[in-house]
């Protein structure tokens, strides 16, 4: 009787890890796909079906542009977060305004290649946002030297990251990890001026096929013309000033469209990818709705702070 209930607990338990992940092919082709899709992705309604990078209204686009005042915490490894995640503290002002001196593209200025400079801290017009929460040091799988996932829908993303004990962030949270307490346009270098060299932007746009995207097919042969991903942390550079890699570029990412009240999604995709767009720290695009999925979305995972039992906690500490 005791050997037949482990037999069941056992058979229990792998069902549900079956559920939880994807399958082993789609997993070395760094595609995202659940268990009962592999072999057929849904289709794509007409509407979403775009040949170019989303050019959206520039509201919907850009938002607000905002600054910290604190000190950049970049603190892996203590008890506030789990192996893997940063723990990032800092103030996020919901307005803040950064000029562009200098476009790269001048018909429809999305690619600025030098910001002006502050000469002095600024203060946040409105109220800031004190946040305190953990961040995956990569993209999704979170694995140094690993491709980032693709092709994963909101829903997809979020419950990955719940699947794991984590959850999806919130944009003003990513903005706050890329920007840093200097709230800079760009997550590397003097922050203020793009550089196509320290991370996996501005590649030449290869034009893609949507059609043969979604066609079970003609997909791999085509993700493999489009895919221009790099190892996560190759790029040694591309690094916000709390610690967190390839926020700008490589995939673009999932969040919760927090700073416009899930309007008119509650996806929203931040820090864009490969291609010659906007990548930088504060704009996101809300075009598209939770099922979208394409061949340059990704995403990683927050939480919050791991609760320190202060009964535990050594005598010189409490």
């Amino acid at each position: 009787m005791r050997r037949s209930w482990a037999l069941l607990s056992f058979g229990s338990l792998l069902l549900v890890l079956a559920v939880a992940t994807v399958s082993p092919r789609s997993q070395a082709a760094g595609v995202w796909q659940p268990l009962d899709a592999v072999g057929e992705l849904p289709p794509l309604p007409t509407h979403e079906l775009e040949l170019l990078p989303r050019l959206a209204a520039h509201g919907a686009l850009f938002g607000s542009f905002a600054r910290p005042n604190s000190e950049a915490q970049r603190l892996e490894g203590t008890d506030a977060c789990r192996p893997g995640m940063l723990e990032v503290e800092g103030d996020f002002c919901p307005q803040v305004e950064q000029v562009c001196l200098r476009w790269l593209d001048s018909e429809h200025k999305f690619q600025c290649a030098e910001f002006a400079k502050n000469s002095a801290p600024v203060g946040c017009p409105v109220k800031a946002e004190h946040k305190h929460f953990c961040m995956d040091r990569y993209e999704w799988p979170n694995t140094a030297g690993a491709l980032p996932a693709y092709m994963a829908s909101w829903y997809e993303a979020k419950s990955s990251c719940e699947s794991i004990g984590k959850r999806l962030c919130t944009d003003t949270e990513w903005t706050l990890a890329c920007e840093g307490p200097e709230r800079q346009p760009y997550p590397y270098g003097d922050g203020y001026e793009r550089d196509a060299l320290a991370c996996n932007v501005d590649k030449p746009y290869i034009w893609p096929h949507p059609e043969k995207v979604f066609d079970p097919k003609t997909r791999d042969e085509e993700l493999a013309r489009l895919d221009q991903r790099e190892p996560s942390g190759s790029r040694t550079s591309c690094v916000s000033p709390y610690g967190v890699y390839d926020m700008v570029g490589n995939v673009d990412e999932w969040v919760v469209n927090a700073s416009q009240g899930g309007h008119p999604y509650v996806s929203g995709l931040k820090g864009g990818y490969w291609g010659p767009v906007r990548t930088r720290c504060r704009p996101m695009t809300t075009g598209h709705s939770e099922t979208f999925r394409y061949y340059q979305i990704g995403f990683r995972c927050c939480g919050d702070p791991l609760a320190v039992d202060i009964g535990q906690a050594p005598l010189a500490a409490r």
